[in-house]
């Protein structure tokens, strides 16, 4: 089994949802865990507990504004400065299915800020302390939108393929940092299919009214357009791979996107 005594790993937009469950799954390998959500986050407390719970030895929450950089900043310094951030999870995203005619500067901006910028700024703060270290490990939460696209999800998707192809480079230049001993330092993004998460709500309400309100017709009528599985990802399932990611054995499995989305970028 995974272990991570004496880590510590930062997760954002981990008070629910795949953060919350990655969160979990590392805090019962044993790190040390920071939560992270907007500032007064009311579910902190829980997320909290439930990390403790998991097996967290130490568990904190840092609220930070994700679309100011001088707050990521800020974050990272107070993170680094509780105990150095040996993994790093990009979770915290925003989605809002809009056109591309329809789309408005706020909205592009948010979108790139929250999904790509935020990837950006937390990795420049936390990667070099991680070559000194010789122990890295950054694993993005993208989205099968990363590789393949879908109609009116223009921001989403050009923040999704744009965190890619973060991941790819920063994965080049730390490829050859630390040692099989050590564990190393890689990068890489997870691409979750749907998944039940709060996120993909609104497109479930939509699809279920169109079936006379029938939550489960909504579901099945938006897995048969793309998920060939016809299942759902649990958010656990999203955690149990990024703790495979962060162990030693897995020093050479950088620069890659994994998805987890039932053969829908397979087709």
């Amino acid at each position: 089994m995974t272990n991570l005594s004496g880590r510590t790993a930062l997760v954002t937009g981990s008070v629910q949802g795949i953060g919350l469950a990655v969160a979990k799954a590392l805090a019962g390998a044993g790190a040390r865990i920071a939560l992270h959500g907007l500032p007064g986050e009311a579910q902190a407390p829980a997320a909290l507990e439930a990390v403790r719970a998991a097996g967290a030895p130490e568990a904190r929450f840092f609220g930070a504004d994700l679309t100011d950089p001088e707050a990521i900043a800020a974050m990272m310094a107070e993170a680094e400065g509780w105990g150095g951030v040996d993994i790093l999870i990009n979770n915290a995203g925003i989605q809002i299915t809009v056109s591309l005619e329809d789309a408005d500067r706020a909205t592009w901006d948010a979108i790139i800020a929250v999904n790509l910028s935020a990837a950006f700024h937390t990795m420049h703060a936390a990667l070099p302390a991680m070559a000194r270290r010789g122990y890295g490990r950054v694993v993005n939460i993208a989205s099968v939108h990363g590789l393949v696209a879908s109609v009116n999800k223009a921001p989403y998707v050009a923040a999704k393929h744009g965190l890619v192809g973060l991941s790819k480079v920063a994965a080049l230049e730390y490829a050859a940092q630390g040692s099989r001993e050590s564990g190393g330092i890689t990068v890489n993004c997870i691409a979750p299919g749907w998944t039940e998460t709060k996120l993909i709500e609104p497109q479930i309400e939509a699809r279920a009214a169109l079936h006379g309100g029938d939550r489960e017709k909504g579901i099945a009528d938006l897995l048969a357009e793309k998920q060939p599985s016809l299942r759902t990802s649990d958010p656990s399932e999203i955690g149990a791979l990024a703790l495979w990611l962060c162990d030693p054995v897995a020093h050479n499995v950088t620069g890659t996107t994994i998805p987890v989305d039932g053969g829908w970028t397979a087709q």
